[in-house]
C-alpha cells in the first residue's frame, strides 16, 4: 500500500520524545526506579502508536516495532530526564508544555498514516487523535492519575480537535503540502491549549438539557423563599 503523502520521520520522532518525557517526569515525581522511568516513558510515547496500528491500521507488526529509532528516542528521553527531570519536575508548566507539543504532532501524524491507509478525512481524524491520546490515557491510567481526556475545564481533546480539523482542511481543501499543514496543525493544537491554561478557559460538567431547563425554572421561586 502506497501512502498518499509522507510526513518526515522526524515528526513522529519527536512526539516519542515529547511523550516519554512526560512519563520520565511522572515516574520521577513518584520516586519509581530507573526501570519504572523507562517503562512509563516507554508506554506512554508508543501507547498511542500501538492503538492506532493495532487497533485501527492493522497491517502485521504495529510500526513502531519494525524502526528502533523509535526506542531510542525513548531511551534518550529517559536518560535526560534522570539527569535533568529533578529540576523539570518541580515545574508543571514543563510537563504541560511538552504533553501540548507532543499531543498536537502525534496527532497530525496518525491522521497522516490514516490517510495513507485509504480513509476518509473524518475517520482519518478520529484516528489521528486516537492516536495522540492513546499514550497519555495509558499512562494515567497506570499511574491512577485522573486523565486530562475525562476532566471538565481541560481544553485537551478540544485542542487537538480543533488542530486535527486544521490539518485536514489545509491538506484537502487547500492542497497546502502536507509538512506545512503539519505545523499549521501543531500549532494551532499547541497555541490553543496554552490559552486555555493562561485564560482559564474551561468546559464544564455535561447536564442533561432537560433538567437544566426545570432548575431554571424553579431557581426564581427558590429565590422568592
Amino acid at each position: 500500500m502506497t501512502a498518499q503523502f509522507e510526513l518526515p520521520m522526524e515528526f513522529e520522532l519527536a512526539a516519542i520524545f515529547l511523550f516519554a518525557v512526560t512519563g520520565a517526569l511522572l515516574a520521577i515525581d513518584k520516586r519509581y526506579d530507573f526501570v519504572g522511568v523507562f517503562l512509563l516513558a516507554l508506554i506512554s510515547a508508543v501507547g498511542g502508536g500501538l492503538v492506532r496500528d493495532a487497533f485501527f491500521l492493522s497491517e502485521g507488526l504495529p510500526l513502531l516495532l519494525q524502526n528502533e529509532r523509535y526506542f531510542y528516542s525513548v531511551l534518550l528521553a529517559t536518560v535526560f530526564c534522570l539527569i535533568f527531570g529533578s529540576h523539570l519536575s518541580r515545574f508543571r508548566l514543563v510537563f504541560l508544555l511538552v504533553d501540548a507539543l507532543g499531543l498536537g504532532i502525534y496527532a497530525v501524524v496518525g491522521a497522516q498514516r490514516a490517510l495513507g491507509f485509504g480513509l476518509q478525512p473524518l475517520p482519518a481524524g478520529f484516528v489521528g487523535l486516537a492516536s495522540a491520546v492513546g499514550g497519555g490515557v495509558l499512562r494515567d491510567v497506570l499511574t491512577r492519575k485522573e486523565t486530562l481526556l475525562f476532566k471538565p475545564g481541560e481544553f485537551y481533546i478540544l485542542a487537538a480537535t480543533i488542530g486535527m480539523a486544521v490539518f485536514l482542511g489545509l491538506i484537502q481543501w487547500q492542497q497546502m503540502p502536507p509538512s506545512r499543514a503539519a505545523v499549521w496543525s501543531i500549532a494551532t493544537t499547541f497555541i490553543l491549549r496554552l490559552a486555555a491554561l493562561w485564560f482559564n478557559w474551561q468546559t464544564r460538567a455535561a447536564t442533561p438539557l432537560l433538567g437544566r431547563r426545570r432548575r431554571l425554572a424553579a431557581r426564581p421561586s427558590e429565590e422568592e423563599t
